[in-house]
C-alpha cells in the first residue's frame, strides 16, 4: 500500500473536530477474511505556483511522486488470514534495499503479529494503481509509511471487535499481542480463529488510531532482512529460477554497435541445426536463440553470421560526445566583478548494470501473454508489451519477481519486452537472459555529462552560486516522466520537461551562498541511458562540494568549519559535525594521504561523509590484472538522519552500498566508448569499486530520529561519498580533480571483440584468480 506522505489526518476533513493527529480513516472491504485498506484525499499542491530559486523548500521530488501514488492507496490491502498470517502485495519491486522487511515491520508493529508471520509479496502490474506502482527516487518507504499503518490498524480493530464478541468481553480490556488476543482473565484467541470472524460483507469504512510513537517495539529497531536465509543458502527466486513449463534459455545475438540492427542473417538453417538449438528468430533487437542450456545458446550466438546495419550512435567516441557538450553549453554570463572561482568538470559514461543480469520469462500464445521480471515500472511494462504484441492490456499478465539489484536500470523492461517478442516469434515460452556484455555495450548508461560551477564572494560573504549541468539527455520512458506531468500544474517550477523538472525537484543547496541556481541543459540522443542511482546528484554535488573546497582554501578556512559556518539546517550541521568527530577530522596524515568532508541533502534526508585516501605512489602502482589499482580509500564514516529509520540495520546496508557508488563513481568505474559502441564487455573490465580499493576501516552512523516520519534513503549516501572521495583525493594530490572516474583516461584492459557479441569464456579459471 502506497500514500502520501502529507496527507490529511481525520482532524483536518470537513465537518470533523476535535481529533488527534494519530487519527485516520480505513476501510474494511467486503472479503471472506478480514482485509482492510487505508483512505486518502486528493493529492496536495505546491504552497506557490511560480518558479522559485528553491523549488524544493516547497515541494520536492519526493512530494512529487508521494502525492501521484496518493488517490489509489486504498487499492491495496493488508490481509489476516486463518492460519494467523498477514499478507500484503507490495506495488513496488524489491532488489535488494529490503523494503520487504520494512514493510513487513510497518505492519507488525501495528498489528502487534510476530514479524515472522507477515508475508510480502510483489503485486502484479496493475494498471488501475497508476501511478502508485513505481518503484524510484528512495520514495517507497516515505510514501507507504502511513498508509501500510493505517491499513494494519484497521485489521488490529476489526480483530479486537470480533473478540470483544468471542470472549464476551469488552474491546477497551482486550490486549492484541504476538498474534493472539488475551482477555482479562488470561483466556486468549488467535488472529487466525478471528480472520473469518472479523470478515465483512460489505465494505465500510472506519476511523482508526494508530500507535503512538512511544508505543513502538518494531518500527526503529534494527531487523535482519526476511529473506537474508534464502538468499545466502540459494533457495531465494529470482526470474531465472523459476519453473515455468517448456521455458527454454534464449539469449540475444546483438549488433557491434549501440542499437544496430539486422539487415540479414546468412547461416540461420545451419545454427537451428546445432546441438541443443531449438528455435532461431529474428527480434528488433537482433537474432533471438533458444536452446536447452544456456551454454547451447551461448555457442549459438557465436556461430551467427549477421549482417548489421548501422545503430543510433555510429562513429561517436568520448571526444565526439565531450565536443557535443561543450556545444550544447550555455554561458554562465559576465564574471562578477567581484573574487570568484569557477570551474569544469566532466563525468564520464558508466554503466548501471545490477549484479543480476537483465532476464525476463515470457509464455506468449496467440490470445494472451504471461511474462516474469523484476519491474519497477511494470505498467508501463504491460502497456508496452501488449502494444507490440498487439494484445488487449487485460489479456497480457506480468508478475513482479525480486531483483538481484537495480541502481535505476530496472526501471527499464526491455528485457521483458524482448523475451515477449521472441516468445511470439517462436511460439513457445522462453526464459530470457542478456550476456554481461550485452548489459555493458547495449544496456542503460548513465549519460555523460559536464558540470560548471561558479562562485563569487567578498570577504567572509558568498554572494551566489550558479551550476550549469550539460548532460546527454536521461530517458525518463519508464514512468517517472509520466508521473511528474500528471501534477505539472501543481509542480513549483513552471513549464518545464520531464528531466529538467526532475532535476530541479531533486537539487537543493545546503549553504547560505546567496542567490543560488542550479540549470540542467541536456542534448544528444541515440544512446540508452537511465536513471542510475541518485540519478544527477552525485554529479552534481560531486561539483559543488569541490568547489566549496576551493573557495575554503581562496579564503583562508578549513573545510570542515567552512561548511558549518554556512550550512542553514541544523540536521545538516548535525550529521557534519558527527562525521568531522566520528571521523578525528584534521588529525596529522603522511604526505600523499588526506581527508575529504562532503554534504548531501535530499529526499527529505541528509547525510555526511568523511574519507580517508591513499595516493602515494606505492598504493596508486599496485598490480593489478587488467587493471588499474589507483588510489585507496582507507577509512570512511557516514552519518545519515532520515528522520525516523525505519529499519536502522537495515539503512546501515544501504549506506554501505552507496559508499561504495561513490567510491567506484570517483576512482575507477566508467564506460569508454569508441567508433559507436562500449569497449567494456564484461564485470571483468568494468571496475566497479573492488576490494584493493574499498576502505579497511568503515563507520555508519544512524542519527536519531528528527522527524516523526522516515525520509528516503536508498540512494541519499552516492552523492555525499563521491563528493568526499572526490574532495580527498584533491587534498591529498594537491590538484583539483575535473573528470571522473580520475583513472578514465588510462585504457587498462584489452578490448574484447565485438563480433561475435558475446566474449569467449576463459578456459582456465585459475588465470583470472587474484
Amino acid at each position: 500500500m502506497t500514500g502520501a506522505d502529507r496527507w490529511a489526518p481525520e482532524d483536518q476533513v470537513p465537518g470533523r473536530h476535535g481529533v488527534g493527529r494519530r487519527r485516520f480513516l480505513g476501510y474494511v472491504l467486503a472479503a471472506p477474511t478480514l482485509v482492510a485498506a487505508a483512505e486518502f484525499g486528493t493529492a496536495p499542491a505546491a504552497e506557490a505556483g511560480i518558479p522559485s530559486p528553491e523549488p524544493t523548500q516547497l515541494l520536492d521530488l519526493n512530494d512529487v511522486l508521494t502525492a501521484a501514488a496518493l488517490p489509489t492507496s486504498n487499492l491495496i490491502t493488508v490481509e489476516v488470514h486463518t492460519d494467523g498470517t498477514v499478507s500484503f502485495a507490495l506495488p513496488r519491486a524489491e532488489v535488494g534495499q529490503g523494503i520487504t522487511t520494512s514493510t513487513a515491520m510497518l505492519i507488525a508493529e501495528e498489528l502487534d503479529v510476530p514479524l515472522e508471520r507477515i508475508r510480502v509479496q510483489l503485486a502484479d502490474a496493475r494498471p488501475e494503481l497508476l501511478f502508485n506502482q513505481l518503484t524510484g527516487a528512495s520514495n517507497t518507504t516515505v510514501s507507504t509509511y502511513r498508509p501500510v499503518r493505517v491499513a494494519a490498524a484497521v485489521a488490529r480493530g476489526r480483530l479486537l471487535q470480533a473478540a470483544a464478541t468471542e470472549l464476551g468481553a469488552a474491546v477497551s480490556d482486550l490486549t492484541l499481542k504476538a498474534g493472539a488476543v488475551t482477555d482479562p482473565a488470561g483466556r486468549s484467541i488467535g488472529i487466525g480463529a478471528l480472520a473469518e470472524k472479523a470478515a465483512s460483507t460489505t465494505t465500510q469504512q472506519v476511523p482508526v488510531e494508530l500507535k503512538a510513537r512511544d508505543k513502538f517495539t518494531v518500527i526503529g529497531t534494527p531487523r535482519g532482512r526476511l529473506d537474508a536465509l534464502a538468499a545466502v543458502t540459494g533457495r531465494k527466486k529470482f526470474a531465472m529460477d523459476l519453473d515455468v513449463p517448456d521455458a527454454r534459455p534464449t539469449m540475444v545475438c546483438r549488433p557491434p554497435t549501440i542499437n544496430g540492427h539486422v539487415g540479414s542473417v546468412a547461416n540461420a538453417d545451419e545454427v537451428r541445426a546445432m546441438a541443443g538449438v531449438t528455435d532461431v528468430a529474428v527480434i528488433p533487437t537482433g537474432v533471438a536463440v533458444r536452446a536447452q542450456t544456456f551454454g547451447q545458446c551461448i555457442d549459438a550466438v557465436r556461430a551467427l553470421d549477421v549482417h548489421w546495419l548501422p545503430g543510433t550512435a555510429e562513429g561517436r567516441s568520448d571526444d565526439s560526445v565531450l565536443a557535443d557538450l561543450k556545444a550544447a553549453e550555455p554561458p554562465l554570463g559576465l564574471s562578477p566583478l567581484t573574487p570568484y572561482v569557477e570551474e569544469k568538470f566532466t563525468f564520464h559514461f558508466r554503466g548501471n548494470s545490477a549484479l543480476e543480469t537483465n532476464c525476463a520469462v515470457a509464455d506468449v500464445r496467440s490470445d494472451r501473454a504471461e511474462i516474469w521480471a523484476s519491474l519497477k515500472s511494470p505498467i508501463v511494462a504491460k502497456q508496452t508489451i501488449a502494444a507490440a504484441l498487439r494484445l488487449p492490456e487485460s489479456a497480457v499478465t506480468v508478475h513482479v519477481t525480486e531483483g538481484g539489484g537495480s541502481f535505476g536500470r530496472k526501471l527499464f523492461f526491455d528485457a521483458a519486452l524482448e523475451a515477449a517478442q521472441a516468445s511470439r516469434a517462436m511460439g513457445k515460452p522462453v526464459k530470457l537472459m542478456w550476456h554481461r556484455a550485452d548489459d555493458c555495450r547495449q544496456g542503460r548508461a548513465h549519460p555523460m555529462a559536464t558540470s560548471r560551477v561558479r562562485i563569487d564572494y567578498l570577504g567572509s560573504t558568498v554572494l551566489g552560486y550558479k551550476q550549469q549541468h550539460t548532460s546527454i539527455s536521461t530517458d525518463f520512458s519508464h514512468g517517472l516522466g509520466e508521473a511528474l506531468t500528471a501534477l505539472a500544474a501543481k509542480l513549483p517550477v513552471g513549464d518545464l520537461g520531464f528531466s529538467e523538472t526532475f532535476f530541479q525537484l531533486s537539487q537543493s543547496m545546503p549553504y547560505e551562498f546567496g542567490l543560488s541556481t542550479r540549470l540542467l541543459n541536456e542534448t544528444g540522443t541515440g544512446f540508452n541511458t537511465g536513471s542510475m542511482r541518485n540519478v544527477y546528484s552525485p554529479d552534481v554535488t560531486c561539483a559543488r562540494e569541490l568547489m566549496v573546497d576551493r573557495l575554503a582554501a581562496k579564503t583562508g578556512k578549513d573545510p570542515y568549519r567552512f561548511r558549518h559556518d554556512f550550512l542553514h539546517d541544523d540536521r545538516a550541521r548535525a550529521v557534519l559535525d558527527k562525521v568531522a568527530d566520528a571521523g578525528n577530522w584534521g588529525r596529522a596524515m603522511p604526505a600523499g594521504t588526506a581527508q575529504g568532508i562532503a554534504l548531501h541533502s535530499e529526499y527529505h534526508s541528509v547525510s555526511a561523509v568523511l574519507a580517508e585516501i591513499d595516493c602515494r605512489p606505492e598504493t596508486v602502482n599496485r598490480p593489478v590484472r587488467d587493471g588499474v589499482a589507483g588510489p585507496r580509500v582507507t577509512k570512511a564514516v557516514l552519518a545519515v538522519d532520515v528522520g525516523l529509520a525505519v529499519n536502522p540495520l537495515g539503512l546501515e546496508a544501504q549506506m554501505m552500498g552507496c559508499l561504495m557508488d561513490g567510491i567506484a563513481q570517483t576512482l575507477t568505474s566508467s564506460l569508454h566508448l569508441r567508433d559507436g559502441y562500449f569497449l567494456e564487455a564484461s564485470w571483468d573490465n568494468y571496475f566497479y569499486t573492488r576490494q584493493w580499493n574499498t576502505p579497511p576501516e568503515l563507520e555508519i552512523i544512524v542519527m536519531p530520529a528528527t522527524t516523526a516520519e522516515p525520509g528516503g534513503a536508498g540512494e541519499l549516501g552516492v552523492a555525499a561519498s563521491m563528493a568526499a572521495v572526490a574532495c580527498a583525493y584533491g587534498r591529498a594530490t594537491g590538484t583539483l580533480p575535473t573528470s571522473f572516474p580520475i583513472n578514465h583516461g588510462t585504457l587498462s584492459f584489452t578490448p574484447k571483440p565485438t563480433v561475435p557479441p558475446v566474449p569467449q569464456s576463459p578456459t582456465v579459471g585459475l588465470d583470472h584468480a587474484y
